[in-house]
């Protein structure tokens, strides 16, 4: 509530000057202990005399001389341990780094016999490295990196040791290097002109919106009218090996397809070999059979091959020969219940169609610095790199999971071998030189999760870059003898 206008006091006031009284001092001092506090400057201390406010100084106090030299000291004090805690965080960084390097070397040397060696020249070249280093400090330190010494000028052996260095690395390891230095430079421009043609490529689909057609679409929804000879027989494989936290959603996911059950067959490949998790999955896959969705539990005794070996056993059963396409789905990966009628309908009319590959979807891309990265890399590779290779060359590698394969495709190229870890680009790649076309639409996604850790990051980055070399090693005769044409 306001306070009422005070009437006695202005009438005073205004009396007060009526009469020329001064009823404002000319200054008012005050003085405070607090910090410096200047209030503006020597012109703003005199007031105007018909002015109805005071004009209040705040002198400052007498400073103590000792005080601030003692405060500049301990501000001195206080930044320098701050450098030396920051410098001696750095010094722990820098040798935790290089013992962690020291015991991976030895515990991949101990662990793996079959790479013993490479990992033990790898230890004795860091070591050759690390005593080189020293060496060239010590020479620094000495003065000889700006007036080095010759062999002919050189008193101490030390001296003629280094000159005899510095001539072998100008006369034998300069040339190479340098030779090493102007490949590498090709190489980025190589690749940075791919990635600039793959984001005008990117563009130009944007700009002219291409997108594949589908030469039908079914509808959405189930009726009562529709006709099951329109529904091609479609077999899913869900590949998994220990999957505790995610078999169940995938489960899930698949078994409510919008799809006719009589059309539909569910494969669940199961590499584990932990019993607690065989039971539960049996647990679910039996859960689905009682509410009429076909679904079958297939577990391998001897886990040859890993995925490949996985998928090609099941491959293997007299049934496949009924069903047409073969949906493949990782044990994290969820469709949506549209996902086979917006992916089958592409290969109506296709007969040398051979794949249709989804994009992914990441569920968790915020949840920390690591996903967001991620989802930086992956989103590049499918908005980019997998549509614009899909419209213009017909050929991209398969991911492995959330695609449709032809399974006449899949058994003319030769099915899935465990010759690499990348058996995905394996068959891609066969498929695409037996003349099989791929399909990539970037509209359909299917759900999934990104490593959150760095460890599950690692792993996952290690099985899909372990196997591309050796992949092209295989395949580079047969590429070159190619006369595909796109």
């Amino acid at each position: 509530m306001p306070r009422p206008p005070n009437y006695e006091f202005q009438d005073w006031w205004n009396k007060q000057r009526e009469n020329g009284h001064d009823v404002v001092p000319e200054k008012y001092e005050c003085t405070t202990n607090s910090d410096n506090i200047n209030n503006n400057n020597n012109n703003n201390n005199h007031h105007h005399p018909n002015s109805p406010f005071l004009t209040v100084e705040i002198r400052n106090p007498s400073s103590d001389p000792a005080v601030d030299k003692e405060m500049r000291a301990r501000s001195v004090r206080q930044l320098s341990g701050i450098y030396l805690l920051k410098l001696q965080q750095i010094a722990y960084s820098v040798v935790y780094a290089v013992i962690y390097v020291v015991r991976t070397i030895q515990s991949r040397s101990a662990s793996d016999s079959s790479h013993s060696r490479f990992y033990r020249a790898i230890k004795w070249m860091l070591i050759l490295v690390i005593s080189l280093l020293c060496f060239e400090l010590a020479a620094y330190f000495k003065g000889w990196h700006f007036s080095p010494p010759t062999a002919e000028t050189a008193e101490l052996m030390v001296e003629f040791v280094y000159a005899t260095w510095l001539q072998v690395r100008a006369d034998y390891l300069a040339p190479p290097l340098k030779s090493l230095g102007h490949t590498c430079i090709v190489l980025f421009l190589i690749q940075s002109l791919d990635r600039l043609v793959l984001v005008i490529g990117c563009a130009w689909i944007k700009f002219k919106k291409v997108k594949p057609k589908a030469a039908m679409a079914y509808p959405v929804g189930k009726g009562d009218d529709e006709d099951l000879e329109d529904y091609p027989m479609v077999l899913v494989q869900i590949p998994m090996c220990n999957e505790r936290e995610v078999y169940g959603q995938s489960i899930a996911a698949v078994c409510i397809q919008d799809w006719p059950k009589e059309r539909m067959l569910v494969q669940i490949l199961d590499d584990s070999d932990d019993l607690d998790v065989q039971l539960l999955i049996k647990a679910e896959v039996l859960k689905w059979q009682q509410r009429g969705v076909h679904i079958i539990y297939r577990h391998r005794l001897i886990r040859s091959g890993y995925k490949a070996g996985n998928l090609n056993s099941a491959m293997g059963c007299d049934y496949v020969k009924d069903y047409e396409f073969v949906a493949i789905f990782d044990a994290d990966f969820q469709p949506t219940p549209d996902f086979l009628k917006k992916t089958i309908p592409y290969f109506k009319g296709n007969d040398d169609l051979a794949l249709v590959q989804t994009r992914w979807s990441f569920v968790n891309k915020d949840e920390n610095l690591l996903t967001r990265l991620q989802n930086i890399n992956l989103s590049f590779h499918f908005e980019v790199e997998q549509q614009v290779n899909g419209v213009f060359i017909n050929f991209f590698g398969f991911n492995g999971t959330a695609g449709v394969w032809r399974i006449k495709a899949l058994e003319e190229c030769g099915g899935w071998l465990d010759r690499t870890t990348v058996e995905d680009m394996d068959i891609a790649v066969r498929a695409h030189l037996c003349g099989w076309k791929f399909v990539y639409v970037n509209d359909v996604k299917c759900l999934c999760e990104l490593p959150e850790s760095y460890e599950a990051y690692k792993k996952q980055q290690h099985r899909w870059h372990s196997g591309p070399m050796q992949l092209f090693r295989m395949c580079f005769i047969d590429i070159i003898r190619s006369k595909v044409r796109s």
